[in-house]
């Protein structure tokens, strides 16, 4: 297991941007594939990006898709989600997830950071 902590969440107006990062502690982090995932009052957790060990490989929802950007610095432990041209549709809580990379679901998350998108 792994221990998770985000930050960078905040309130923001249409258009805007915020940068999540996802700090990793506990084991190898390279070890881990990791994802970002969000949920706005009412509706059910949703993918938002994920990216591979190595950061070779990144995946986006088609929501997020040029819009949203993940990356990785296995030096530093972190994860990071840059988000751009925000719009009140991303207001969620959004969390942090890691799984090795033979597992086929996340196993440890973080507690959350909230990001509100004003129209």
């Amino acid at each position: 297991q792994v221990q998770l902590v985000e930050s960078g969440g905040g309130l923001v107006q249409t258009g805007g941007s915020l940068r999540l990062s996802c700090v990793v502690s506990g084991r190898t982090f390279s070890y881990y594939a990791m994802g970002w995932f969000r949920q706005a009052p009412g509706k059910e957790r949703e993918f938002v990006a994920a990216i591979s060990t190595s950061g070779s490989s990144t995946y986006a929802t088609d929501s997020v898709k040029g819009r949203f950007t993940i990356s990785r610095d296995n030096a530093k432990n972190t994860v990071a989600l840059q988000m751009n041209s925000l719009k009140p549709e991303d207001t969620a809580v959004y969390y942090c997830a890691a799984k090795r990379a033979y597992q086929s679901e996340y196993s440890s998350w973080g507690q959350g950071t909230q990001v509100t998108v004003s129209s």
